[in-house]
């Protein structure tokens, strides 16, 4: 089975100057008030979809709906609450 094609925005230009320009706007800075870490390090970043998208393009490109995590607050926390939220939603079983 392909990949949905919102995979390959990710790996737009335009993708990676939005992305900078959050970071930018979230001066390098976690998002999660109980987190705040400061990262000069864009790689240990992530651009992370406050709202999911889905595949909605507008969702997907509004920088608004863009925020600043460190890799460890998105790799745990927001992990462990998006996945709660499709369980809910018995998306998964």
């Amino acid at each position: 089975m392909p990949a949905p094609p919102w995979k390959r925005w990710y790996k737009t230009a335009r993708w990676q100057a939005l992305r900078l320009s959050v970071f930018q706007r979230d001066l390098f800075t976690c998002q999660r008030t109980e987190c705040g870490h400061l990262e000069g390090n864009t790689a240990l970043l992530v651009c992370d979809h406050i709202k999911p998208h889905r595949g909605d393009e507008r969702l997907f490109w509004d920088d608004a709906n863009l925020q600043t995590l460190c890799k460890a607050c998105h790799d745990t926390i927001k992990q462990r609450e998006e996945q709660a939220t499709l369980h809910q939603r018995g998306v998964w079983h």
